[in-house]
């Protein structure tokens, strides 16, 4: 039998439905913590600078560093989905774009170092690099595809494309993921077991949304 609320007292003024309380984010520090961590390499990186412990070739030293660092943030901003799946995470959804910003931040370090310090900004030997050498013309264009799944990052970029639209643009990141471990690839001449392992990581991430897709396409004929 449902109860009934008690009746007003006569004259009694109705009290305002008290809000509900909010509820703080959880884990505050996840993205702060984020942030400050991922500028430590570099702080490491312009200590070593200063300090000439860098080896024989600063400059090649800290470009490859500031490559695999963007690696790292890109494939790692490509496990938060696969992570959600699996483990029912939810948190690292939450650093996704972080990530990918994070990935794009190292990724333009990595190829201004090279124009500025590297090429001493001559346009032609880098326009000649970028056509002629394949593993540079791969990084590049993997740092094309960045540019504008950073610049549409913001929940104002998805209401003006439209939700489908801004899904669809973004899923060139696994394009640019290939496209990085390519590079990184085709970069090492003599030991390839770092970019291999990039590329088994990459591999498995890619096989994971495959079988997401697989799984709730055969759900929705069900």
């Amino acid at each position: 039998m449902a109860t009934t609320p008690p009746l007003l007292a006569a004259g009694a003024r109705p009290r305002a439905a008290r809000p509900a309380p909010r509820r703080g984010t959880p884990m505050p520090w996840l993205r702060p913590g984020l942030i400050l961590g991922a500028l430590v390499p570099l702080a490491a990186m312009i200590v070593g600078t200063v300090r000439g412990t860098l080896g024989a070739n600063p400059i090649a030293e800290v470009i490859n560093e500031l490559g695999l660092i963007a690696l790292v943030f890109l494939i790692a901003g490509l496990a938060c989905s696969p992570l959600r799946w699996a483990f029912g995470w939810t948190w690292p959804i939450r650093l996704r774009r972080d990530l990918g910003l994070l990935a794009f931040f190292y990724a333009l370090l990595h190829f201004l170092v090279y124009v500025v310090l590297d090429q001493g900004v001559d346009l032609g030997i880098i326009v000649e690099d970028v056509v002629q050498r394949p593993f540079i013309t791969v990084g590049f264009l993997a740092l094309l595809l960045m540019v504008p799944l950073a610049w549409t990052s913001t929940s104002g970029w998805v209401r003006r494309l439209g939700y489908q639209t801004w899904t669809r643009l973004h899923q060139l990141v696994y394009v640019a993921g290939i496209l990085a471990v390519i590079h990184f690839l085709w970069r090492v001449k003599i030991d390839i077991s770092q970019p291999m392992l990039y590329a088994t990581i990459l591999g498995a991430l890619l096989l994971a949304r495959v079988a997401f897709w697989l799984r709730g396409r055969q759900m929705r004929k069900a």
